[in-house]
């Protein structure tokens, strides 16, 4: 059966209120299949009219955008990783004698200097040791005395052939052995009085202490594996990170220009990133992770970096000369590759292939684009390719992150 579709939706109308009363000339069965039929050629004309072939132009309003203008500037291309906080020296105090601990002379937590007085071990004990060894060798040195006397006169009776060869060679022994003997008195008097030093603890480097490990009235043992205490030093801090292999050549580049520094992000309230240069490139790349470690030195005085904090880090590795710069959003993933939509001067959408050359995670440097260009940076998943748009807002063009 042939039939030819109306040419307006009004005569679509006419034909469909006209249904009724043909059908109700029908029988039962027969009527209830011509409505059904009936009701979805209706369906199926007037969605055909509203939204096919040729409607769609002309019903569907434009998208609503908003968009930003592409500029040009000189970009700084900063790689971001994690670093570490490495301390310069920490340091496990320990006794190098034996004895009772009487005091901490400091608090837990405090700043110390170099050579400060930390802890007090009982020096009774090292005193009368010191007191014993002076004595032995007051008692040596006399003998030692009597002995170089004979044998000056044992010398003396020899050259008037007065006494035996044998006679004189026992009197240098006697003198000799009784020097040696003062010489060993002096080594135990040192080393008594080293021993009496070392009743007094003190901090071997500038740092901050840690907490009390081993509390005064307990006995401590000399070079004991447990430490009274950990001092590290604060000031100041390495900050430890790593970057890929593949940002060698630019690592290295920059350092033979003076030129590489790393910016440290501790994110304290109301401080501004630290910058360093970077004074340290290890000698080889892990083969695990493929990386390869750098560090830089912070004065840390005001004491923001703490050993073993995680910080963010950025390390500028060149620069892009006129890099046309457009904000993170205008950028869209498709099956092809990135892209981002342009919008002409009579308000048409045209898709535009990109190449990311660096992102800073708000804005993006890209090749394909040109300086003065509008793109869209919102209302993008509305927009059809090559259909009109209408902006509704302006987005500032290559915002500061």
């Amino acid at each position: 059966m042939n039939m030819r579709l109306p040419s307006s939706f009004d005569a679509l109308s006419a034909k469909v209120q006209d249904m009724p009363t043909r059908i109700g000339r029908l029988d039962r069965r027969t009527r209830l299949i011509a409505g059904a039929v009936a009701a979805a050629a209706a369906l199926g004309l007037a969605a055909y009219f509203l939204w096919g072939a040729g409607g769609k132009d002309r019903t569907r309003p434009p998208a609503l955008v908003v968009t930003t203008t592409a500029i040009s500037r000189d970009v700084t291309v900063e790689k971001p990783t994690i670093g570490t906080v490495v301390a310069n020296a920490t340091v496990q105090v320990t006794s190098q004698v034996t004895g009772q601990l009487l005091r901490a002379d400091f608090q837990e937590g405090d700043i110390v200097k170099r050579d400060q007085l930390l802890f007090e071990i009982d020096p009774k004990p090292f005193q009368a040791a010191q007191q014993q060894a002076r004595a032995q060798l007051a008692k040596d040195n006399a003998q030692l005395i009597m002995a170089q006397n004979n044998k000056k006169r044992y010398d003396a009776l020899f050259a008037q052939n007065a006494i035996s060869p044998q006679q004189r060679d026992e009197s240098d022994a006697t003198a000799a052995s009784a020097l040696a003997t003062v010489e060993a008195d002096r080594a135990a008097l040192r080393v008594a009085e080293l021993n009496l030093g070392y009743t007094q603890i003190r901090s071997p480097v500038d740092g901050k202490t840690g907490p009390i490990l081993i509390q005064p009235g307990n006995l401590v043992t000399a070079n004991g594996s447990n430490p009274l205490v950990v001092v590290t030093q604060i000031e100041p801090v390495k900050v430890s990170f790593s970057l890929p292999q593949a940002e060698l050549p630019g690592i290295q580049e920059r350092k033979r220009e003076g030129k590489l520094a790393a910016l440290v992000d501790a994110h304290h309230a109301g401080s501004a990133r630290l910058s360093a240069p970077v004074d340290f490139v290890s000698n080889e790349v892990n083969q695990q992770t493929g990386t390869i470690e750098l560090r830089a030195t912070f004065a840390n005085h005001d004491h923001q970096l703490v050993p073993g904090q995680l910080v963010d880090v950025e390390v500028a590795l060149g620069n892009l000369r006129h890099a046309t710069v457009i904000p993170r959003e205008a950028v869209n993933d498709g099956p092809n590759g990135q892209y981002v939509f342009v919008v002409s001067r009579d308000a048409t959408a045209t898709m535009r292939p990109v190449n990311v050359l660096f992102d800073d995670g708000t804005n993006m440097a890209v090749s394909g684009i040109k300086r003065g260009e509008v793109v869209i940076v919102d209302g993008q998943l509305r927009v059809v390719p090559g259909a009109k748009v209408k902006v509704v807002g302006r987005g500032k063009p290559g915002k500061r992150p």
